[in-house]
């Protein structure tokens, strides 16, 4: 499970304002984000296991994410790594829709990609939604379709949607934002074939559980001039901040 929230040109100042969470298993390694000495255009976490990463923004401020499908069916062999979507595009030449507009579906598992230029911010994912430019507003992605209405990510959208109206839109309350830890009433939760105690862990849009959780919380901020921050802030199995990376440029 992943969590994405962000507004296109829907404030004066920022043309991106995106906080997401990354969950992953714990044992699954993984570097900081940083940036890539051998593509050194690329600011972003790095997955060891694929070698790809789930988002990253370049020096042009090129910038791409994806999150994977909650779904049942088993991935067949032989399928690429959806992290390699994010690298390719920022390292590309192409803008936002032609690119989302390329990606062979085929060729991964369930995935859901967004891809901003400097023009416009994309959606498509390989399970039915088409390649589409984002018109200036408020969304929420996690495993399913853009804005499907999962109570974290409704109530999530509707916390930035309220950092936005009273001007307190920074990279402190954007984290605090995705440090919300509290569940989905019992009610409200499916299992799906997961102990129920993990499938209410799910429903949180910050995730603790032993073997699998929020790794860290990313903050993502274009502003209208070109200015670019990004914030990653980092948790342990326990749920505990382990350490904080910022970066800040101009776009080239």
């Amino acid at each position: 499970m992943c969590l994405i929230v962000f507004a296109w040109k829907a404030h004066p100042e920022y043309k991106l304002i995106l906080a997401a969470n990354r969950d992953e298993f714990h044992a699954r390694p993984s570097q900081d984000a940083h940036w890539w000495p051998d593509q050194p255009h690329i600011l972003a976490g790095r997955d060891l296991q694929a070698g790809g990463t789930w988002l990253a923004i370049a020096r042009s401020g090129r910038f791409a994410t994806v999150t994977n499908y909650r779904e049942q069916q088993q991935a067949r062999a032989g399928l690429r790594s959806r992290g390699e979507i994010v690298t390719k595009f920022v390292s590309s030449d192409a803008d936002a829709l032609t690119f989302v507009s390329s990606i062979a579906g085929e060729d991964y598992a369930g995935v859901s990609v967004l891809a901003a230029d400097r023009e416009d911010i994309c959606y498509v994912s390989n399970r039915g939604d088409e390649p589409v430019a984002l018109t200036p507003a408020v969304y929420g992605l996690s495993n399913a379709s853009l804005d499907t209405p999962w109570s974290k990510l409704v109530r999530t959208k509707e916390a930035l949607t309220a950092l936005i109206d009273s001007d307190k839109v920074n990279s402190t309350e954007l984290l605090r934002l995705l440090g919300d830890k509290t569940p989905a009433a019992s009610s409200e939760v499916h299992t799906n074939d997961f102990p129920f105690k993990l499938a209410r862990a799910l429903t949180a849009p910050f995730i603790v559980s032993d073997t699998y959780g929020t790794r860290c919380s990313t903050i993502v901020l274009i502003a209208n001039d070109g200015r670019v921050e990004l914030s990653e802030r980092r948790f342990d199995p326990d749920g505990a901040a382990s350490g904080d990376s910022n970066f800040s440029f101009d776009c080239e």
